[in-house]
């Protein structure tokens, strides 16, 4: 972790664990997504910015182009000192932890994003100015719209004491950034730290923020800090990615923002393209295409997990979602605050079962609000069970201390039987998770409390996916092709030679599969000893 001073100002890259490996690719969904896409997602037409604190000394911030296989052309680079198009220049000089931050970011080797229309280089310094006066702290962001959609920022804020800063501190950085992101639809991605549990185990700043993406390191060797945060006990980190240390995380999961953004400005989610790359949408589709690592768990209070957030990123079931399609709710009732709101008996049904929604709920003083989302969960499989993922999102207001508070809840419709909920009372994200839906109908409730309310209106964004699936294996000529659908990413197959206990499944006899007309494929001769296959979301 490297320590850098000026001034007043504090700001600390957080550096070390090396760039993101090959097989990240795999992990973050991005081959997968590149295969089955027939027009490319890489970010195309989307403006990025990525402030970055000095490596070395105070002034080396930038990104040396070459380095990260992008023209000069692409950069803008903003100090302190002016702003220059040219690369080397005089208001700045070059950062090997930059240039490996925007390799996982827009990098044309290993970026999500390769082709981003822009990158607004900043010295971090500049672009957010924190200050203590006598213990009184504030801090400075841009003025203006700086017109970039997703911000990348691979630093945290504090010294390595981080017990020096009251609760104060963190809710001032809070504050301001989630002020930004509601006046200029900015989606700020930041790095959580790189701690854990035996060092610092708290997110840091700006990662903390009410309307941005906190994120988390995933890999064996991570060292990344964990939640909740200090001041209400929300959840943070949001999202996690696979990295040594959360400066890589980070640009993995901005890199994913920004090729979401730029497939529903162009309307692959629909024709509604301003709700599609809202930045709420864009939060939600993260989080709910995210995949669960072995250890991760939630809670009705606590919606995500402490040290993953909803998961790992995977943009290709990001983008499914997205693809999926906007879909509004069913209907819309009302009870009194605190009142039972079970299922209606409304005969509309959602018309699939992985989409998105961007939508408002409005509750008053005596009444809460119900928007109410059917789905028909079956497949005609007899037996088959479901998993469904579905996340809540909306924005802290513009100079608002609190937060509408929304619920998400999901019913059997038939027996009205609450399955499952999300009601944390100091998040503005709800997040549910279930591996065990049996088929039937079921009624996803987004529901905003009423009583004392910051506006009586709230905009949303909501996220669903319910799926079921299936290994197949069939005769193929003289092999046998072993297959499975290829959305929702995430699972490999595993082979057992028999089923006698204790069954030892495992994946090294199989090859790497094959993506055909939207399935992986695997072929085994015929003669092959494993007889007996199963699906596995695996630890990753």
């Amino acid at each position: 972790m490297l320590k850098q001073q000026a001034s007043l100002i504090l700001i600390i890259a957080a550096v070390g664990g090396g760039v993101a490996r090959a097989q990240d690719a795999n992990m973050t969904g991005l081959n997968l997504l590149r295969v089955v896409t027939t027009n490319s997602v890489n970010g195309a037409g989307v403006r990025v910015a990525q402030p970055e604190a000095g490596y070395g000394t105070a002034t080396n911030w930038e990104v040396g182009p070459a380095t990260v296989g992008q023209p000069t052309n692409l950069f803008t680079y903003i100090s302190a000192s002016g702003t220059a198009t040219g690369f080397p220049n005089t208001v700045g000089g070059e950062s090997g932890h930059a240039e490996d931050v925007g390799n996982d970011f827009y990098g044309t080797a290993n970026g999500l994003a390769t082709n981003v229309a822009h990158v607004d280089n900043y010295d971090a310094n500049y672009f957010a100015q924190e200050n203590e006066i006598f213990g009184n702290y504030t801090l400075t962001l841009p003025a203006s719209n700086i017109n970039d959609p997703v911000v990348n920022q691979s630093f945290i804020f504090c010294n390595s004491d981080y017990s020096h800063y009251p609760v104060s501190w963190e809710e001032t950085i809070d504050s301001q950034y989630d002020n930004y992101a509601a006046q200029y639809e900015t989606l700020f991605i930041s790095g959580a730290g790189n701690g854990g549990p035996t060092n610092q185990a708290q997110v840091y700043p700006a990662a903390t923020c009410y309307n941005g993406l906190g994120v988390a390191a995933y890999r064996s060797d991570a060292a990344s800090c964990i939640g909740p945060t200090l001041d209400n006990g929300r959840c943070k980190p949001d999202i996690t990615a696979p990295a040594g240390a959360t400066s890589y995380s980070t640009p993995q999961v901005a890199g994913a923002a920004a090729d979401l953004i730029q497939a529903a400005l162009r309307g692959d989610g629909g024709t509604d393209t301003n709700s599609a790359a809202d930045i709420r949408t864009v939060k939600a589709l993260l989080l709910n295409g995210a995949v669960k690592p072995a250890a991760w768990t939630n809670s009705n209070s606590s919606p995500l997990d402490a040290r993953y957030g909803a998961g790992v990123v995977n943009v290709f079931n990001s983008y499914e979602q997205l693809a999926g399609g906007k879909h509004g709710y069913i209907v819309s009732t009302s009870v009194s605050v605190g009142g039972a709101h079970p299922p209606t008996g409304a005969g509309g049904t959602v018309g699939a079962l992985s989409g998105w929604d961007f939508n408002t709920n409005s509750s008053g003083g005596s009444f809460d609000a119900v928007n109410h989302y059917y789905f028909n969960v079956t497949n005609g499989v007899n037996n088959a069970t479901f998993t469904a993922t579905a996340t809540l999102v909306w924005n802290r207001h513009y100079n608002e201390t609190n937060i509408n508070n929304l619920d998400l809840f999901l019913y059997n419709a038939a027996s009205s039987n609450l399955v499952t909920c999300s009601t944390s009372l100091v998040d503005n994200v709800e997040h549910i998770y279930n591996t065990n839906l049996a088929q039937g109908r079921y009624d996803l409730q987004v529901l905003k409390k009423g009583g004392t309310t910051v506006t009586t209106n709230e905009t949303y964004a909501l996220a669903w996916e319910f799926f079921s699936q299936s290994v197949n294996a069939a005769k193929s000529g003289t092999n046998v092709a072993v297959s499975w659908p290829v959305y929702p990413a995430g699972f490999l197959v595993e082979a057992a030679t028999n089923l006698n206990p204790p069954v030892l499944w495992s994946t090294n006899s199989l090859p790497a599969p094959a993506v055909t007309n939207n399935q992986n494929v695997i072929l085994l001769n015929a003669t092959s000893p494993v007889q007996f296959f199963r699906l596995q979301m695996p630890d990753l």
